[in-house]
């Protein structure tokens, strides 16, 4: 297969163009029937019209009656485009304007087409052959050589014109394959950075907003969605081999002493309590991990629901107030009524529980948290838990959702960083987003959520 027959833009612009001329040889060829079919109606009206007056005349008149006849129709054709002749029955002329009877013309009575001589040229006639009383031969016809030429320069004008359509046919190809190979171009270059390494590489936007735009945002949407994966995936691998191991090493180390003391002691078995609270500690951290994969994927959209949000407040806040007590920390919540979400309640419960569990970690004595829940004027429930904590400086907010990152405030408390990056894995499987701004003193989550239509 030719090179250029190889584009899709060139065989639709081709099939287009073969579209465009069938359509164009359908139109004329129907013009040509219509007007080509009423000028042989009115030719075949004149011959008819003729041949029955010369026959009314040999009845009435006999052979004299039908050559005079015959002479006055041709003086009174003023275009000479009649053709007459009266033979006997051997075919020998006794009247007319034609020397002979043409040999194209058979035997049986009928029209018939041929070419003859008349005003000394050859010319088209359409001829119609009657059988008169006493077996004379009537020969009436008109002259059609001006249609034979209107009709060849038609077929020549639409000859030239499907040339001509195929040229620019060929042409637009040419052109639409220039165009769509430069789009399609900006998506191959940037899909083979991608495949060298450069994930930040993203297809050029043009602003036409065509087909092409839209095509191209969607793939620039699952590109970000793809970065955000492996950038996860990087970072889960370097965190699980620097924070775990650590942990892992210190399990090995106690197990290590405990081969080295007698069977049975109190010691040993207060190692073995320890060690395994380090493994249930590593164990939580792979469920989390699994968590965190199983909400990336967005498996769990299926089970999506309506949620009571000022219940799921409510019972947020009652499962929280005895810890915060305990503290001394005073916890507020409240709620607006008939605020509904479409999503995950166990989810959405575990979000809030991580945001609460997190301002009941760092608030010092005395302090304060407040759990609300709102309908924002750009109609998302923004579901917040404020507190009077320390807070995270504006620098790290960014990262704090990162996996495994632990800011310098909470390096020293219990945790590995796993709590607010699956508080924005839940918020972005809703369609929402994960805010943290200041309090002053203290931190605000903010997680904000699309409000059921």
């Amino acid at each position: 297969m030719p090179k250029f027959l190889r584009s899709t833009a060139s065989r639709l612009a081709l099939v287009f163009a073969g579209l465009f001329m069938m359509a164009a040889l359908l139109l004329a060829g129907l013009l040509w029937w219509n007007t080509a079919g009423y000028l042989d109606r009115e030719t075949d009206a004149v011959i008819t019209a003729d041949t029955r007056a010369i026959g009314d005349r040999i009845e009435d008149f006999g052979l004299a009656g039908a050559v005079q006849t015959m002479n006055e129709r041709i003086a009174a054709d003023a275009d000479n485009r009649g053709i007459y002749l009266l033979t006997d029955p051997r075919l020998r002329p006794l009247g007319g304007n034609v020397d002979a009877w043409p040999l194209k013309v058979g035997p049986r009575p009928g029209w018939y087409e041929v070419e003859l001589v008349h005003r000394d040229r050859l010319h088209m006639a359409r001829l119609l052959h009657v059988t008169l009383p006493g077996n004379y031969q009537l020969l009436v016809g008109r002259d059609v050589q001006d249609r034979v030429e209107m009709r060849n320069l038609f077929l020549r004008g639409l000859a030239w014109a499907g040339v001509a359509a195929l040229g620019f046919a060929f042409f637009g190809a040419w052109l639409i394959r220039r165009a769509v190979e430069r789009r399609i171009e900006g998506i191959n270059r940037t899909a083979i950075a991608i495949v060298q390494g450069d994930l930040a590489r993203r297809v050029p936007m043009r602003d036409a907003d065509d087909e092409f735009d839209q095509l191209v945002a969607t793939i620039n949407r699952m590109l970000d969605q793809i970065q955000q994966l492996i950038e996860g995936v990087r970072n889960v691998s370097n965190a699980i081999a620097h924070d775990l191991r650590t942990p892992l090493a210190e399990t090995r180390a106690r197990l290590e002493g405990l081969l080295r003391q007698p069977a049975g002691t109190d010691v040993s078995l207060d190692g073995i309590a320890a060690a395994i609270a380090d493994i249930d500690r590593l164990i939580g951290v792979f469920n989390a991990l699994l968590r965190l994969a199983e909400l990336d994927t967005g498996l769990r959209r299926a089970g999506f629901a309506q949620v009571d949000v000022a219940a799921l407040v409510e019972d947020a806040a009652e499962l929280y107030g005895p810890a915060a007590e305990v503290k001394g920390l005073r916890l507020d919540s409240q709620a607006e009524g008939g605020l509904v979400l479409n999503g995950d309640r166990q989810l959405l419960a575990q979000a809030i529980g991580n945001l609460l569990d997190n301002a009941v970690k760092y608030t010092p004595a005395g302090g304060r948290i407040v759990l609300n829940a709102v309908r924002q004027e750009d109609c998302r429930i923004a579901i917040s838990v404020a507190d009077s904590g320390p807070g995270i400086p504006e620098d790290e907010r960014t990262r704090v959702t990162q996996r495994f990152y632990r800011g310098d405030a909470s390096r020293h408390a219990e945790g590995v960083g796993l709590g607010l990056s699956l508080v924005e894995a839940v918020a972005r499987l809703h369609g929402g987003e994960l805010r943290l701004d200041g309090n002053n003193p203290g931190l605000r989550a903010i997680l904000a959520l699309p409000a059921q239509a």
